[in-house]
């Protein structure tokens, strides 16, 4: 359904250095720079960060939240543990087992340094 999906960063060296440590737990590449923009392709999507190009401050979407896929409950705990280390700010409960209609997933949430609201998911 998604091309790609982009958050704003008002640091873009910081955001990498971020990023690269958090989806390197998921066995992503570091990004790539381009400009005001990091991309990180993958063979499911392309994840990207951007200093906004209106040159106003990078806000985080209210009610907004970018998931990734994690292949166990240990990467997701990994992901959440290399997040905290470089900056991110957990949220949401501790990570672990949810519960609801579409069956048992395990999720981690994390706010990046920016204060966008990220999670890793692994359905069960």
């Amino acid at each position: 359904m998604f091309s790609h999906v982009m958050i704003g960063t008002n640091d873009l060296e910081k955001a990498k250095s971020f990023y690269d440590a958090l989806l390197g737990t998921l066995g992503v590449q570091p990004g790539r720079v381009d400009r005001h923009r990091i991309f990180y392709r993958t063979k499911t999507g392309v994840f990207s960060v951007s200093k906004p190009i209106d040159g106003k401050p990078a806000t985080p979407a209210n009610g907004g939240t970018v998931g990734f896929v994690a292949a166990s409950p240990e990467e997701a705990d990994a992901w959440h543990a290399t997040g905290v280390a470089n900056g991110g700010k957990t949220c949401e409960d501790p990570p672990g087992v949810r519960e609801g209609p579409q069956g048992k997933l395990y999720l981690a949430y994390l706010r990046d340094p920016d204060g966008n609201k990220i999670c890793a998911l692994h359905r069960m």
